[in-house]
């Protein structure tokens, strides 16, 4: 990643500007998905060995590739060139425009599809994926591959639903918040491939996916909607999310009639911890956000900034509530012990306020410090404007940071695309405020219309470093100077 197509107006006009840039670019770079793929992947002659797992190549009358996701198409690329002559097929399913580092090789069908919501394409990519794996033996090894985007990316909906169905329920899902854990439950129990469905469609040949995580705590029954692992929700489960969210009279009626079948024990639930087709099936997270995380880390702290992450990736993520002012100064670093989650709106004032607290009591910490802070927001619509989540966080922390001298919020979509726009985040600091008001523009209104891509791009402060071929989560990084 250049580090020139992660600056903004901001940090150009900052003399640490540069510095700034070329850690958001080592983050990228060290969760680099063939690079990965690679670590995870060794082969000495006909053996391949993943994790403490061994397979003989030369034992299979094929092997079979899969590459799902985000960052198919350069892990795709790594696996092609690791296994050489001995890779029969395969199916590549990516992201519209994230095609880059794809080799031609006429062994492999590479297909563009919708994100975030699924198309037509989509449903081709998932029936060609099905088409391949209903030939497959004993005598097979699938290799997949799986990365952010997956669920949308690969859709073959249940028999009696539409993709139009599924569209309109992801459209549902998206403007009122539901998290991606909840949006993949009801996925799992719609789709064909999804909650264990690619392992049973596999069966009896082995199975080895390789997970690129973009989910936090990195839950293999969620990424890409667990296409080969046991699924732990119900249908129950599913029809709750519904319920929280006050969509069970909202939904198509295909869908309801299906949960409802799936209830009343009408349909067969998801593929369950103990199924014998996943007897053959090993799978492996080989990146996700701790490795982005810890390569901002290094970086920040080679340029000379006393850095720390402030979160732990092995646990769940944490849904902040509204600061409380009367809790004395450093408080902050243990409330973010975990993943960051929940509103964008409600994490971008929580880190301002971070800001401010640290601006007054460093913590231990010396300037220029950079603390570094992973997870997944998420957005309630409540108007029609433009942006992302890393956006709306950003355009949450403008007025909370206004007047605050040396201090820079910078958030990243670690693949480049943030929401439906071609921005990943945006650069936020004290001098923000004031900037927008010269050019009439009121955080507040923009935020209260989730309008935050027109904010920052009137003030050129928007990153576009266009798709990084990755998916690990999101990076908010916040400098002291």
């Amino acid at each position: 990643m250049n580090t020139a197509d992660l600056m903004t107006r901001s940090l150009q006009a900052m003399p640490q500007g540069h510095t700034i840039a070329g850690i958001l670019a080592a983050a990228l770079r060290a969760a680099d998905p063939a690079a990965a793929v690679h670590r995870a992947l060794q082969r000495h002659g006909t053996t391949m060995r993943v994790a403490e797992r061994q397979y003989d190549l030369a034992a299979y009358d094929r092997v079979v590739l899969l590459a799902i996701g985000k960052a198919g198409a350069p892990m795709a690329a790594a696996a092609a060139d690791l296994l050489g002559d001995r890779l029969t097929a395969g199916v590549v399913v990516v992201k519209e425009g994230h095609r880059a580092g794809m080799p031609e090789d006429p062994r492999l069908t590479l297909i563009e599809a919708g994100h975030p919501q699924p198309d037509d394409r989509s449903v081709a990519g998932a029936a060609a994926i099905m088409h391949l794996l209903q030939t497959t033996t004993e005598r097979d090894l699938v290799l997949v591959l799986l990365s952010g985007g997956g669920s949308a990316l690969m859709t073959l909906p249940a028999p009696g639903i539409t993709l139009a169905d599924m569209q309109h329920l992801t459209r549902q899902l998206l403007a009122c918040g539901a998290s991606i854990g909840e949006i993949n439950t009801l996925r799992k129990h719609l789709d064909i491939l999804k909650g264990g469905g690619l392992a049973r469609a596999a069966a009896p040949a082995a199975v080895v996916a390789l997970v690129l995580s973009d989910v936090v705590g990195s839950p293999l029954d969620i990424i890409a909607s667990g296409p080969t692992v046991a699924d732990s929700s119900t249908f129950a489960d599913a029809w709750g999310v519904l319920e929280r969210y006050a969509l069970v009279d909202a939904i198509p009626p295909a869908i309801r009639h299906r949960l409802e079948q799936g209830l009343a024990g009408a349909v067969a639930e998801t593929l369950k911890p103990g199924a014998p087709q996943l007897a053959q099936v090993q799978n492996l997270v080989i990146a996700s956000n701790r490795e982005a995380a810890e390569g901002a880390r290094d970086a920040a702290m080679a340029a000379g900034f006393d850095t720390l992450i402030l979160t732990n990736h092995d646990q769940p993520g944490q849904a902040l509530g509204m600061p409380d002012t009367d809790q004395p100064p450093g408080w902050w670093l243990g409330q973010l012990a975990a993943p960051v989650e929940g509103e964008a709106r409600i994490a971008g004032t929580f880190l301002a306020a971070t800001a401010r607290a640290l601006a007054h009591d460093a913590a231990g910490l010396s300037r220029p410090a950079c603390l570094i802070v992973g997870g997944e927001t998420t957005v309630t619509l409540r108007g029609s404007g433009r942006g992302g989540r890393n956006q709306e966080l950003a355009l949450a922390a403008v007025e909370p940071l206004a007047g605050l001298p040396e201090v820079l919020l910078v958030t990243l979509a670690t693949d480049g695309g943030d929401g439906p726009t071609d921005a990943a985040g945006a650069v936020v600091h004290g001098a923000t405020a004031g900037r927008a008001a010269e050019l009439g523009l009121n955080p507040a209104a923009h935020l209260a219309h989730n309008d935050a891509y027109p904010f920052f791009d009137a003030l050129g402060d928007l990153l576009r470093p266009g798709p990084t071929h990755t998916n690990v989560n999101d990076l908010a990084l916040l400098f002291l100077f």
